[in-house]
């Protein structure tokens, strides 16, 4: 072991609980943890953990990559992982690690005042090594603060984007807002699962809410009406405003062999014909 990496490995295994109580202290007088302060000290303890298990291993401070920091670097993404979902932000989640130095600067300078050498080592050591465990937490916080907004991003998409059985036989698709091949692509899928599902043979794809029409969304619903065709059912757009319609013809796209209809009325009326329906009104 290094006399660096045994110095500050017999500093935490004599002075394990001042050092954990200074922190956890520290940490609370400049950010208060409140109902977290028990989830607190469980990670600090972790953290403790695994600092020594990686000092034991004489593994090197300057590289947290290495095998020796596995459970530091394991308790350093629970962490992460557990402040992110909370809602903390990435500032107060590497703040908690550098809180460590206080305590550990404070311990090694009174053990190691007559050896001024290696004190500043040492403490040089224990600064480079804290420093990677905070940037390792930011790099995790990130990286699960994306996986959340992905998943939430995946969950509204899921939800703007509904198959809607309007009549048996028949399925709408009522879409809102911007389409891009993501959307498409998730919009397509479930759409034809659905057809499989209930054996429908029209669906109705209605872009009232889809507020402009260019040439990428229109290939992007050529591409869904070929894929509904391809399971056997037939296709109608509805919502063809007239600013759309314009749109549409200056652009020149081409939906020719497409059946459109200026509603989601209209075209359920016309699918109901086509499944051989009649639509009459009764006097009340």
């Amino acid at each position: 072991m290094t006399p660096d990496n045994a110095a500050i490995d017999a500093l935490l295994n004599d002075l394990h609980g001042d050092i954990t109580r200074q922190w956890l202290a520290d940490v609370a007088a400049s950010s208060p943890m409140g109902a977290n302060a028990a989830d607190a000290a469980g990670e600090a303890q972790s953290l403790m953990d695994g600092l020594r298990s990686g000092l034991r291993a004489d593994a090197d401070p300057a590289r947290l990559d290495h095998a020796g920091w596995n459970s530091l670097r394991a308790a350093l993404e629970a962490l992460s992982r557990s402040r992110a979902a909370q809602g903390a932000n990435a500032g107060d989640t590497s703040h908690f690690v550098l809180a460590l130095k206080k305590p550990l600067f404070s311990a090694l300078q009174e053990r190691l005042a007559k050896d001024p050498k290696q004190l500043f080592d040492t403490i040089w050591t224990v600064s480079s090594l804290i420093d990677h465990m905070a940037q390792w937490t930011a790099t995790t916080y990130q990286a699960t603060r994306e996986n959340i907004i992905r998943r939430q991003q995946e969950e509204l998409l899921e939800l703007s984007t509904p198959v809607v059985k309007l009549w048996e036989g028949v399925l709408a698709v009522p879409m809102i807002g911007t389409l891009d091949s993501n959307r498409t692509q998730l919009v397509m899928e479930s759409l034809l699962q659905r057809i499989v599902e209930t054996g429908s043979e029209i669906a109705i794809i209605d872009i009232t809410g889809v507020p402009t029409v260019d040439t990428l969304v229109a290939q992007h619903l050529l591409k869904t009406v070929t894929a509904i065709r391809l399971m056997g059912a037939d296709c109608i757009i509805s919502g063809i405003r007239p600013q759309i319609a314009q749109t549409i013809v200056h652009l020149g796209i081409d939906l020719q062999g497409i059946v459109t209809k200026a509603s989601l009325a209209d075209a359920l009326l016309l699918a109901l014909k086509k499944l051989g329906y009649v639509a009459t009104r009764t006097k009340a």
